[in-house]
C-alpha cells in the first residue's frame, strides 16, 4: 500500500489498484495548496467523525468521484440522504471490499458536523490490504483497548496518530499508543494546521526515538509505502 500525505488528517491510500481518500479537508488548508484536489482520485472515501476539519470535502469529492463513503452509521445516513454512495458501520465491525478489509475501532473524541447534526460516535480504522496492515486512529485520546488491536487483528505494519494535542493525542501519548498497538513505525497526523496543534518536530521525534519507534512527518504531497 502506498499513503500519501494530504495534509491535517487527509490520506490517499493506494491500495490493489483502488484510491481510498480518508478525511478529505484539503482546499480549505492553506497549508494544502500544492495538492490538485480537482484531479484527486477517489473510489472510497473513509472518514472518521463528522468534525468539518475530517469531512470538508466529502461532498465535493464524491459527487465528482462517484466515491463510496465508509463511516458509521450515523455518518453514512447523514450523506446518504444527500444521494451519495453510503457504507455505513460501526465500531469493532470489519467487512471486505475489493481493495481488502476494514475494521472499526473505538476512538474517544467528539463527532457532530458543522450543521449541528449528530456525527454518532468516532472511531479509527484499520486497513489490511496486500498482506499489510495500517491503523488510522483518527481523532483520539490514548485508550487502553488499543493494546487490544494487534491481538485481534494481527501485526501493525504502519500506526497513523495524531500528534497535534490539545484537541488529540500529543506524541508523548501516541509513543505509548504506538506501544500498545505494537507498531515500530508511526506516521504523525494532526499537527501544525491550527495554531493550538503547532508542535516542535524535533522533540516529537525525540520522545519516538527514545522509544524505539520511527516516527515519520512526511510534508504535504509526500507518500511512503507500506
Amino acid at each position: 500500500m502506498k499513503v500519501q500525505y494530504l495534509g491535517h488528517a487527509s490520506l490517499l491510500i493506494e491500495a490493489n489498484g483502488k484510491s481510498i481518500v480518508v478525511d478529505p479537508f484539503i482546499t480549505p488548508n492553506e497549508l494544502a495548496k500544492n495538492i490538485d484536489f480537482a484531479n484527486l482520485k477517489a473510489d472510497y472515501i473513509v472518514i472518521t467523525h463528522a468534525h468539518q476539519d475530517h469531512v470538508y470535502d466529502v461532498e465535493e469529492l464524491a459527487k465528482r468521484t462517484d466515491a463510496l463513503i465508509i463511516s458509521n452509521a450515523e455518518i453514512a445516513g447523514y450523506y446518504g440522504a444527500k444521494g451519495l454512495n453510503a457504507h455505513g458501520m460501526n465500531t469493532g465491525g470489519m467487512y471486505e471490499f475489493d481493495f481488502g478489509k476494514i475494521k472499526s475501532t473505538i476512538a474517544f473524541h467528539s463527532s457532530s458536523f458543522a450543521d449541528g447534526t449528530y456525527g454518532g460516535d468516532p472511531n479509527g480504522y484499520i486497513i489490511e490490504a496486500d498482506g499489510k496492515r495500517i491503523y488510522i486512529a483518527g481523532d483520539t485520546a490514548l485508550t487502553y483497548e488499543m493494546k487490544l488491536i494487534p491481538e485481534m487483528v494481527g501485526e501493525i505494519h504502519l500506526a497513523v496518530l495524531p500528534i497535534g494535542d490539545n484537541f488529540t493525542m500529543g506524541a508523548k501519548d501516541a509513543v505509548i499508543a504506538a506501544e500498545f498497538v505494537g507498531a515500530t513505525k508511526v506516521l504523525g497526523y494532526h499537527y501544525d494546521t491550527f495554531p493550538p496543534i503547532k508542535i516542535d518536530k524535533g522533540i516529537a521525534k525525540s520522545i519516538f526515538f527514545n522509544k524505539n519507534v520511527e516516527l515519520v512527518l512526511l510534508e504535504i504531497g509526500e507518500d511512503l509505502t507500506v
